[in-house]
């Protein structure tokens, strides 16, 4: 999740740079490009997870909660890094660019 956060940002950074978007329409632009790879990066892992947070199988009653954590935290944070990580990144560049204008 960390990883696809950097990788959103870095992608934004990017086409602002290289290509001289707007903050807003890069931000569009790099939340779409990453969002099947982000999707797709938690949907293989939660899916690998699922037999074991359903306890299926013997012995399966003491890593069950674990994998209950990683699913439950691997959907929170997927929709943090979607959401708030463009929101946050929005806040602080308006911020900069209002205080170094």
């Amino acid at each position: 999740v960390v990883s696809n956060a950097i990788l959103l940002v870095d992608y934004t950074n990017t086409l602002r740079r290289k290509y001289g978007m707007a903050l807003e329409e890069a931000i569009i632009t790099a939340g779409r490009t990453r969002l099947k790879p982000g999707l797709m990066t938690t949907l293989t892992t939660t899916v690998g997870m699922l037999p074991l947070a359903l306890g299926l199988g013997e012995g399966s009653e003491m890593s069950a909660p674990m994998a209950v954590s990683v699913v439950g935290g691997l959907a929170v944070s997927t929709i943090l890094t979607l959401v708030f990580i463009p929101t946050l990144y929005y806040i602080i560049e308006k911020k900069f660019r209002k205080n170094n204008a």
